[in-house]
């Protein structure tokens, strides 16, 4: 493979070349050669593989950085190819610009052991973006015993995590964390108390009240970061926790790190951009895991990713049939499929309260540090792992445009800042254009 990228500028604060514009060549994987361009002259950004396959209007500005990470998605197989399949997930990940997926392990059967590590690496391969399957931290991630980790881990398991059904029993909890310390490994938490948030549709509050919906409180997620993050401070274990979606879960994250702690935690775009307000026409494309919480929330969480304390976005991308959202609140599925517009939501929301600059850092460095993702600077005679995107201009995605196989984005056919051009990764281009 042999590409040109043309007038961008680079976005990787590790490389000299930072902030600079630039022309680089790659061949093979590996970039050969990288130009700085002294001025921005008049010619458009150029995206060129033997021939030019894409050219920028006056004005435009391509960006690349360092591939993006998403810490924790759905891919549904096997078992429930309806929803997603692994080729379709993937073809989502790489329009969102992600070149490395965390896939999360609540397949049928689940990912609990080392021959479906295997299977998901195999149908994976050969694809641009890059599969990580988690392995469940107990058997069937059914919360009963532990499951062989020790063996997953050896065939490719990037970490341990019983997905949308977080372990609840303390003691087992306390005996994976202890468990992965032998090699080193993270375990992945969603912070849902299970038994607090039974029968719960939305976020408890003003508005849960006035719609006559029954509350899940925030109780439900706080008491369950407390327990988790005193139990790393037992086990000197590490711990991810996905999805936080209240003030006082970051306040505690904040000071848990603060203690020195192995906790990191993730947020996803739509809890970053959306309030429960939305839920006051019903609409079940709205119902997700945890639940949409206050303004006074989201701008805690917003105000925590730009400081850093909320280190990396995890997309949730939760896949589901056209039936399986729409029908009564109560009955409805949880989640939303947003992992190819992932990057136009945070961007649209946030482009006024954070640079661009720390956006990357959470999207693309933040990820392979905690979960050991290779990486380099981009630089010359590096390996290439890139995200070819723009701040300028808006997207939008329909469901003839869309990759993914499901339905549940209530992002489409909505104009979003930002697009995502493609990635390059695994000696492949693959652009969405």
């Amino acid at each position: 493979m042999q590409v040109k990228l043309n007038k961008v500028r680079v976005i990787d604060t590790r490389s000299a070349f930072h902030d600079q514009l630039v022309d680089l060549s790659i061949e093979n994987g590996i970039i050969t050669e990288i130009k700085t361009l002294k001025k921005a002259a008049g010619k458009p950004a150029i995206i060129s593989e033997g021939k030019e396959v894409w050219q920028g209007k006056a004005g435009e500005e391509l960006l690349i950085s360092n591939g993006w990470v998403d810490v924790f998605a759905d891919y549904r197989e096997p078992g429930l190819e309806h929803k997603e399949t692994i080729e379709t997930g993937l073809n989502a990940a790489a329009a969102g610009g992600f070149t490395d997926v965390l896939i999360t392990p609540n397949t049928q059967p689940a990912i609990s052991s080392k021959s479906i590590i295997q299977y998901i690496l195999q149908k994976a391969s050969g694809h641009a973006v890059t599969a990580h399957p988690m392995g469940a931290a107990t058997q069937n991630a059914e919360g009963k015993e532990l499951a062989e980790m020790m063996d997953m881990r050896a065939n490719g398991a990037i970490a341990f995590t019983d997905g949308w059904k977080p372990v609840q029993n303390a003691n087992l909890l306390l005996k994976a964390l202890e468990y992965v310390k032998a090699f080193d490994g993270t375990i992945v938490q969603l912070p849902v108390d299970a038994a607090l948030a039974s029968g719960g549709l939305m976020n408890e509050g003003i508005v849960s009240t006035a719609l006559g919906m029954p509350g899940i409180p925030m109780l439900a997620e706080t008491l369950t970061i407390y327990r988790d993050i005193e139990l790393v401070r037992y086990t000197g274990s590490k711990l991810h926790i996905t999805g936080v979606s209240a003030a006082e879960s970051v306040a505690m994250i904040r000071k848990a790190k603060a203690d020195g702690l192995a906790v990191t935690c993730s947020v996803t775009p739509y809890h970053l951009a959306l309030t429960d307000d939305m839920l006051n026409t019903y609409d079940s494309a709205y119902k997700v895991s945890p639940p949409l919480r206050t303004e006074s929330d989201r701008l805690a969480l917003v105000a925590a990713l730009a400081d850093g304390t909320i280190d990396c976005i995890a997309s949730h991308h939760r896949p589901h049939e056209w039936d399986a959202k729409t029908k009564e609140f109560e009955y409805a599925a949880d989640g939303m499929a947003i992992q190819e517009s992932a990057f136009n939501i945070i961007w649209d929301t946030l482009k006024e309260y954070i640079s661009i600059e720390r956006l990357v850092d959470a999207l693309a460095v933040q990820p392979r540090n905690i979960f050991g993702i290779e990486h380099t600077p981009i630089e010359q005679g590096g390996n290439v792992c890139l995200t070819i995107f723009s701040t300028s201009g808006s997207n939008i995605s329909t469901a003839t445009t869309k990759k993914s196989a499901s339905m549940n984005n209530p992002f489409l056919d909505k104009s979003l800042s930002g697009k995502v051009l493609g990635i390059i990764n695994n000696n492949k281009l693959k652009l969405d254009i």
